[in-house]
């Protein structure tokens, strides 16, 4: 199932803010905007005609709205967190690997200001959070259950880009009542299918790690029109790693778990131009879920909440607000 145009159109509008808010960014004028969706069509993020070219905007950080911060206990150590509060629907956001906690100002103050209760958080390792324990590092999906569990959450939506994805998607399959909606991104996940793991490979040359972050995560485009926001989000990256040690999974999966035991309504969020996992990934794993919708941005890496934030968040308010209850 592809994302209903209907919704998209009716939900979509424009990207909140127009003045810097991290390293110096600069408020400069924010052009057209657009998203492919269901075969590549575009639609403008205002819900206007078709539009086949869809150029990049830059678009400034926006001012963040209110929020507490604090510190979850974990097995093992603590994980830091921020929390807009309120009645609404919680959402938790979760990081890439090359990100924390600070990786969401595009998303923080617009699904807040749309009435959801908006949450952060550091994975262990990771900016203000605790290094997990060599011998002993734990789960990204448990964290994530002890962090709602503090919060008092029973229902939510996980959202997660990159390695975040993986840890949404390991903890659907521990924890598939408590979620509302599953909302992924560029990431690879866990699955253990040997030909999916071969074609994984194939798209990582040798020295490909070795490269720097930017170059590997944000598209061109991007990188080519948006110094400013270049320059934000190495600053994020740069601090966002506190230790070596990585947390695995709590399930060993294939894709064929994945069609039989998760059966949220779930989100496929792409870019066009993601090196680490172009849409031809993400139409293999939209195969293998019972209920998917899929959107690929255009001129995107593999930050499209970074990149994007005019197609990822009037996408993602669409989402969450169809499975909310």
């Amino acid at each position: 199932m592809t994302t209903n145009e209907r919704a998209l159109r009716k939900w979509a509008e424009p990207a909140l803010g127009r003045r810097g808010l991290l390293g110096g960014a600069a408020a400069l004028a924010a052009g057209g905007a657009a998203f492919a969706a269901s075969g590549g069509s575009a639609f403008a993020a205002g819900g206007g005609a078709p539009r086949p070219d869809s150029p990049l905007p830059i678009i400034p950080i926006p001012p963040q709205a209110p929020a507490t911060e604090g510190y979850a206990p974990v097995p093992g150590g603590r994980v830091w967190y921020w929390d807009t509060g309120g009645h609404g629907t919680p959402i938790v956001l979760l990081h890439a690997y090359s990100g924390s906690a600070e990786s969401w100002p595009y998303q923080q103050p617009y699904l807040a200001k749309a009435g959801f209760r908006v949450i952060g958080y550091s994975r262990r390792g990771h900016f203000k959070s605790d290094a997990p324990p060599a011998d002993n590092p734990g789960t990204g999906a448990g964290d994530l259950h002890a962090l709602v569990e503090h919060l008092g959450i029973r229902k939510f939506h996980a959202v997660g880009v990159a390695a975040g994805g993986g840890v949404a998607l390991d903890y659907a399959l521990s924890h598939p009542e408590r979620l509302l909606g599953l909302v992924i991104s560029g990431s690879l996940t866990g699955a253990q299918d040997q030909d999916y793991k071969d074609m994984l490979k194939r798209l990582r040359p040798p020295g490909f790690a070795e490269m720097p972050a930017d170059f590997i995560e944000l598209g061109p485009s991007y990188r080519a029109v948006n110094v400013a926001g270049t320059a934000a989000w190495v600053d994020i990256h740069h601090r966002a790693r506190n230790s070596t040690v990585d947390q695995g999974n709590e399930n060993t999966f294939t894709w064929a778990d994945v069609k039989q035991r998760v059966r949220v309504p779930t989100l496929l969020l792409w870019g066009d131009a993601d090196l680490y996992s172009p849409p031809s990934v993400q139409r293999i794993m939209a195969s293998h879920f019972r209920d998917v919708e899929t959107v690929v941005a255009n001129e995107c890496g593999h930050a499209p909440q970074w990149e994007r934030s005019d197609v990822y968040n009037p996408v993602l308010r669409a989402f969450v607000r169809k499975h909310s209850r």
